[in-house]
């Protein structure tokens, strides 16, 4: 139960940092779709309001061209006619050779104009939404009075300022004056823009600003990210279990093949031992029979025939039974024997069983206070194992509580061991001098070889296999193999 929390976890914090690393990535990249949009629409806005500014020097510079000559008609005036053909343009004004202008700025502002040869502001007040252009010429000097709201082209504006939250103003001296009004709001994310108009007799910046709140994030398609992972995990974890399980199942079947094949030939030995011994006598009886017949004198040929004939196929099969024990004689794995790690072949082993364990109850605990290496066959070692904790899980299912499946691995010596404790109802006295007998067991239609096929694979490594009750209660396996010498 706890490898199987233990691997759940780490799949629960593979969502959540493959989720949190998704859900970054869609907000940053709204953030700079967002951006884009947001500079994209500041440049159009700025461009619109360059060409107006623009325009302004174009129509002043136009009616200085225009203006009439020293003999021409004085009531000449086409600058009257400018509010209506362009709407920002609230009047225009006209300083004659002699005349002067009523407001004194408007002096100051045509000397600087003549100085830089170029239009210049007269006065500026963004409180009341318009400001003084004015261009020195002659003979005449003109002025314009501009709307700065009605100097923007609505029709061509990109953004609803009614609606948009891009705040949008016009700055100059320290003035301001709000062009759209946007919602700015406190945290979040801040995209500004500052740039100066195209033209400069009104050297005005425009400044738009957006703020993009926690709220204004795509949390919908970052929670359907996260739907979405979560089903493709858990399609992956399903696969890997189901792996998993038909690994495990395969391992299974191969064990249970292996402990079929030496269960059969544990079978097949004991019973040519049983058969050996009766035959034996079969034809020592018989031999008797025959020398005693040999001092009958009645139907000496054909008495001596018969026991001839018995004698005969008591040999034959005593042959028999001698090639069928040779047949399935199991092979020497003295020779066989390689270095594994003891530890990892217990955690091998519990990993098949994992699915009897949880089924019981049962939370094995491991005891391995160093590797321990040691030389034996693999596929004898992993049965060995197999068997001890199978029948510890057995026992465990007769313990009401207190299901404890405890498994120590160590070195004594020269030698690996691995105990395997359980807290079941243990061994009785009188069953456990007989616990590894041939076809001794105390469960109801088992056969008796398990443990005495472990025993003789343990010895046939050269190691051995114990059984003692545990020190509460249960039983108490203990495996003993040799230890991979050490390299000098």
């Amino acid at each position: 139960m706890a490898r199987q929390w233990k691997a759940f976890r780490w799949w629960i914090l593979a969502w959540v940092a493959l989720t949190l690393a998704g859900a970054v990535a869609i907000a940053r990249l709204e953030l700079a779709q967002l951006k884009d949009a947001f500079e994209t629409n500041a440049r159009i806005m700025h461009r619109l309001l360059s060409q107006r500014v623009v325009q302004h020097d174009a129509i002043l510079a136009t009616l200085a061209l225009l203006q009439p000559g020293p003999d021409g008609p004085a009531d000449a005036a086409p600058e009257q006619r400018l509010p209506a053909l362009y709407p920002q343009i609230l009047s225009a004004q006209r300083r004659d050779r002699e005349a002067a202008w009523s407001d004194p700025a408007m002096a100051s502002a045509e000397a600087t104009s003549r100085q830089l040869r170029r239009a210049t502001l007269a006065d500026l007040d963004f409180a009341s939404g318009r400001y003084q252009l004015v261009l020195a010429a002659q003979p005449a000097s003109y002025a314009l009075t501009i709307d700065l709201r009605a100097m923007v082209p609505w029709a061509e504006w990109p953004l609803d300022p009614a609606s948009s939250p891009v705040r949008v103003v016009l700055e100059h001296s320290g003035q301001q004056f709000v062009l759209q009004p946007g919602r700015l709001a406190p945290g979040g994310w801040r995209f500004e823009f500052h740039k100066h108009l195209a033209a400069d007799s009104q050297a005005f910046d425009v400044v738009a600003t957006q703020t993009v709140g926690w709220a204004e994030l795509p949390w919908g398609r970052m929670a359907l990210w996260a739907l979405v992972l979560a089903a493709v995990l858990a399609w992956a974890r399903h696969g890997l279990r189901q792996r998993a399980e038909r690994s495990r199942a395969e391992e299974l079947l191969r064990l249970g093949q292996v402990a079929r094949l030496n269960t059969l030939g544990e079978l097949a030995a004991g019973m040519a031992h049983e058969l050996n011994q009766p035959l034996t006598a079969v034809m020592a009886s018989a031999q008797a029979a025959r020398r005693l017949l040999d001092d009958d004198p009645p139907e000496l040929d054909t008495a001596r025939q018969a026991m001839a004939q018995a004698v005969e196929q008591a040999r034959r099969a005593s042959d028999v039974v001698g090639r069928l024990r040779r047949a399935i004689e199991r092979p020497d794995l003295s020779g066989q024997t390689q270095a594994l790690d003891l530890v990892e072949a217990v955690r091998r082993a519990l990993y098949l069983l994992e699915p009897e364990c949880q089924r019981r109850g049962v939370a094995p605990v491991i005891e391995a206070p160093q590797p321990v290496t040691v030389l034996a066959e693999p596929v004898a070692l992993e049965q060995i194992i197999h068997n001890l904790l199978m029948n510890a899980l057995q026992a465990l299912e007769h313990a009401p509580a207190d299901r404890r499946l405890t498994l120590t691995v160590d070195a004594n010596g020269s030698s690996g061991r691995l105990q395997v404790a359980d807290t079941g109802p243990g061994i009785a006295p009188e069953v456990l001098s007989r616990i590894f007998e041939p076809f001794f067991s105390t469960r109801t239609g088992g056969l008796g070889l398990g443990l005495s096929l472990c025993e003789t694979l343990a010895t046939n490594m050269g190691g051995a296999l114990t059984a003692a009750p545990n020190e509460s209660h249960g039983a108490l396996f203990t495996l003993t193999l040799p230890c991979q010498p050490q390299t000098p």
